[in-house]
This record gives C-alpha cells, structure tokens and sequence, in this order.
C-alpha cells in the first residue's frame, strides 16, 4: 500500500498534468498551430521534467492512471453522436465494413513487416501492432497477441498523433473530398485523435470516424486471439 507520501507525489503529478492541459487547450484555441497541441506539448513537459528530476515513471503513474481509466468512457461517448446520424451509417455499411478490415489488416501487417526489418523485440512488435486502435481497446488486445499494454498504449498515443499532424496533408494530397472517406481515414488511421480532429472539421466526418475507430478496436479484439500465433 502506497505511503501518504507517495500518495501526494502522485496527486502532484495529476493535478500538473491535468493544468498543463488546461493551460495548452487555452494557449492552442487562440493560436492553433499544430506544434502548440496539448496532445504534443503536454507529453514533451512531462517526459522533460521526470527525466530532469529522475522520478520514475511508476511514482508518475500511481495516481495519474485514473486519466487512461477515463479513455474507456470517452471512446464510449462517441457513441452518441452515431447513434444521431444512424442513417449514414445504414446506407453505407458495407464501404465502412470494408475499409475497416482492409485499414485494419495493413496496419498489422505494415507494422509487423517494418519491426521486423528494424529488428525490434517481438515483446514490442506484437506490442506495436495493436498500435491503429484506440487505447482501451489496444490495452485489452496487446496481450492477447503477446505484447505488453503499456508499450502499446504509447504506441497508440504517438499514432494518433502522427495521424492528427499528417491527416490534413494527406487528405490534400490523396484529394479525398468526400466526408465518408476523410471520416474513414481519420478513424482507423488515427483513432481518438483523429477522431476528435474529425469532429472539429465536420460533424458527419466526425461521425464517420467515430464509428471506424469503434469498429476496428471491436474487430482487433475479437480476432486477437487468432492473430497472434500469425505475428
């Protein structure tokens, strides 16, 4: 059991993380550049300052895990707005259906391929990937398929990112103007992130993303058991 001591260490370092969120939305909502995202500035003052004062990971986690505990309700609120657009989905099932498992399938196996030619672990390969699915669910796959939640959770975390920073260029480039494919896109390339970015551009977009990022979690769970002997 946790000393009363390291029960405020690790209230300290809730209460900053939570703060310096706050402080970044305002600063990233008056100037929205892409290098002042709380998703990318937040992270980078953390992982500074616990290195600077050499605290270990587990002291900032022991209270701070409540924060991920929280992913689980938030990926379930997206729900809401699918159920709202709930024709959308009716009329396009089956291009959602496809794009899910054909998203779903070159993740895994680009992912595996380029550890592989890297020469990675297999403990952080198989950890890797479950990368492209949203944290909750990635923390129940990884170790269904051999792998450990925590690296993939970071995994997830610098995927959503990546996607947030590179999804507008790569809708340029790739001239995608429909709101299915751009919803599409952002949901099983980028998860919560995209996601969230998704919403902000479009309401339908965000919806569309809502409901591939939920399908590809719920997809990668049921088949993880069969895939891990395949990685």
């Amino acid at each position: 059991m946790a000393s009363p001591v390291d029960l405020l260490i690790g209230l300290f370092w809730l209460v900053l993380t939570v703060l310096l969120y706050a402080a970044m939305r305002h600063v990233h909502q008056r100037r929205p550049h892409f290098l002042l995202s709380p998703m990318i500035v937040v992270p980078a003052i953390l992982i500074a300052t616990l290195l600077l004062l050499r605290v270990p990971y587990a002291s900032y986690a022991s209270q701070s895990h409540w924060l991920s505990a929280m992913l689980g309700p938030a990926t379930v609120a997206f729900a809401i707005p699918i159920f709202d657009y709930r024709q959308i989905m009716r009329r396009h099932w089956l291009p959602l259906s496809f794009g899910v498992v054909v998203g779903m399938s070159v993740a895994v196996v680009s992912t595996v391929w380029l550890c592989r030619l890297v020469g990675l672990p297999e403990a952080i390969e198989r950890s890797m990937a479950v990368r492209s699915i949203s944290t909750p669910f990635a923390i129940i796959a990884a170790p269904q398929v051999g792998g450990q939640a925590d690296i993939a959770a970071i995994c997830v975390v610098i995927t959503g990112i990546v996607g947030m920073l590179l999804g507008e260029w790569l809708l340029g480039w790739l001239r995608l103007d429909t709101v299915l494919a751009r919803g599409a896109l952002f949901g099983t390339a980028a998860h919560a992130v995209g996601t969230a970015t998704a919403h902000r551009r479009d309401p339908e977009e965000g919806v569309i993303s809502s409901l591939t990022m939920i399908l590809s979690g719920v997809l990668m769970v049921l088949l993880a058991p069969l895939l891990a002997p395949l990685i």
